[in-house]
């Protein structure tokens, strides 16, 4: 079952890409968090969605809000990716064990070992305020982070 709006999102602890870890408790100590969800690295609209919110990063900062993008992709593929894109917010990998954190969020797609589209604003009390959740094939629009971003 996916997370809902007034649920306690559910902690976890993931490598990042270029090294590190990223613990959401921690990040919630500093602010809001939108978690990411996304398939995989180098996909085309996973490449669309996550450079569009580079192009908007100022959107997100001027909120306040710490963007962090995860899938089940090495936190190696990603960093590459990262640097190749000009990804400045952090990338977490969901690699292992396998999706878990996707798990917990109920957004894995087991039968093809990756995470849906969902994303999840998190307030620093840690209850989600706002989220989207969409088929692998169809991209979020910008337009949802702003109104959720508004709204806080």
């Amino acid at each position: 079952m996916t997370i809902a709006i007034g649920d306690q999102a559910p902690d976890f602890t993931l490598p990042t890409a270029g090294g590190g870890s990223f613990t959401l408790s921690e990040a919630l100590a500093d602010g809001p968090v939108v978690l990411v969800f996304f398939p995989l690295a180098f996909s085309g609209i996973c490449q669309g969605e996550l450079c569009e919110i580079r192009d908007n990063l100022a959107v997100f900062d001027d909120a306040r809000v710490r963007v962090v993008a995860c899938s089940i992709d090495s936190p190696y593929s990603l960093g590459t990716w990262a640097e190749q894109q000009g990804y400045t917010f952090t990338l977490a990998s969901d690699m292992w064990p396998h999706g878990e954190v996707a798990q917990r969020y109920g957004v894995f797609v087991p039968e093809r070992g990756i995470a849906t589209r969902a994303s999840f604003l998190i307030r620093p009390d840690g209850v989600v305020t706002w989220s989207v959740v969409n088929a692998p094939n169809q991209a979020r629009p910008l337009e949802g982070y702003r109104e959720a971003l508004a709204a806080l």
